[in-house]
C-alpha cells in the first residue's frame, strides 16, 4: 500500500501529526507503516527487520501505540465511510471465521501491571496446540468490515452479535453511521433461534442454512413446529467472498500464523492487513 501513491495519498491525512506531545519528531508514518507491513508479510521477526527500516523496538512500539490509541481503527473507518460515500461498499454482509495457530512464542505474555481487556489474550488451548480465532464480517466484495479476534475454541454464534454491533460505517456528511447491513449471510454455524430473532428485531434480512437437528426437531412438532425459514440459494452462493477475504489476509504469514504475544498487537495486525485491502480496492 506505501508503495502505492495513490493508496498512500487516502491514508496519510488519517494519520496522526508527526510531532508528538512529547520529545521530537516521530520517524517518517510512511517508513513505518511500510516496517510493519513487511514484518506480518514475511513473518520475520520484529528483531529481524532489515536495517534500511531503523530500529526496530521504535516500529514495534508505533504499533502498540496506534493500537491503544485507535490510530488503526481510525484509519480502517475512515476508508469504508470514503468507499461508502462513493457508493462503493456493497452492503450484503457475509459473517464467517477462521482459525489461526498460534507460535509457541506467541504464549507467555506478562501478568504484571493492570488487567488487560483479554486477560488470555485470545490464545486457546486445545488438541491442536494454541490457537486464535478471527471472527470477521465482509462487504459483498470481500473487504473487512468488522474484526473480532478471540480464543480457539470461542464458537461462532457466541460472538456473532459481538461482531455486528462493530460494524460501524461513519457517513463523511450528515447523518448518524450505518450500523445495519442490508442482508447477512453466513453458514450454519450461525443457525440460532436467538440470533435470528435478533436480527429480524433489527430489521436485517439473513440468509442462514438450517441445521439438520433443527429441521428434524421442527418436523417432529407438527404443526407446532412454525414454518422453516426463508433460504435463498442463489443469495447464500455469495458467501465465499468472505473466504476469498480470509484468503487474502493469510497471504500474510504473520496473521496466518501468529507471533505476537498480546491480543491487543494481533488484533492491530489484522487491522492494518484489513486497510491495506481497503487502500488498493479504493
Amino acid at each position: 500500500m506505501c508503495r502505492s501513491s495513490h493508496g498512500w495519498a487516502r491514508t496519510e491525512p488519517l494519520l496522526p501529526d508527526r510531532t508528538p506531545m512529547r520529545g521530537g519528531r516521530w520517524r517518517d508514518h510512511r517508513e513505518v507503516i511500510d516496517a510493519i507491513a513487511f514484518k506480518f508479510q514475511t513473518g520475520t521477526q520484529w528483531a529481524r527487520l532489515p536495517e534500511t527500516y531503523g530500529n526496530w523496538c521504535g516500529v514495534s512500539n508505533r504499533l502498540r501505540m496506534w493500537a491503544v490509541d485507535g490510530t488503526w481503527e481510525r484509519v480502517f473507518t475512515a476508508l469504508m465511510a470514503q468507499a461508502d460515500t462513493d457508493e462503493d461498499l456493497d452492503w450484503a454482509v457475509s459473517v464467517d471465521s477462521t482459525i489461526v495457530r498460534a507460535h509457541q512464542h506467541a504464549a507467555g505474555a506478562r501478568k504484571k501491571g493492570p488487567r488487560p481487556a483479554n486477560p488470555d489474550h485470545a490464545i486457546g488451548r486445545s488438541r491442536g496446540g494454541l490457537t486464535t480465532k478471527i471472527h470477521l464480517a465482509s462487504d459483498g466484495r470481500g473487504r473487512p468490515l468488522a474484526i473480532l479476534v478471540t480464543p480457539g475454541q470461542r464458537h461462532d454464534s457466541i460472538c456473532a452479535r459481538t461482531l455486528l454491533e462493530r460494524i460501524r460505517v461513519p457517513r463523511l456528511g450528515l447523518g448518524r453511521p450505518r450500523c445495519r447491513p442490508g442482508q447477512i449471510i453466513a453458514d450454519k454455524a450461525y443457525s440460532l433461534p436467538g440470533l435470528r430473532a435478533y436480527l429480524r428485531k433489527r430489521g436485517i434480512a439473513h440468509t442462514i442454512p438450517e441445521k439438520t437437528d433443527q429441521q428434524r426437531h421442527r418436523h417432529n412438532r407438527g404443526s407446532r413446529g412454525g414454518r422453516p425459514p426463508v433460504f435463498d440459494r442463489e443469495t447464500y452462493r455469495r458467501r465465499n467472498t468472505i473466504e476469498r477475504c480470509f484468503n487474502r489476509l493469510k497471504g500474510f504469514r504473520g496473521i496466518a500464523t501468529r507471533y505476537e504475544k498480546t491480543a491487543t498487537s494481533y488484533e492491530a495486525a489484522v487491522t492494518l492487513a484489513s486497510f491495506l485491502l481497503w487502500a488498493r480496492s479504493v
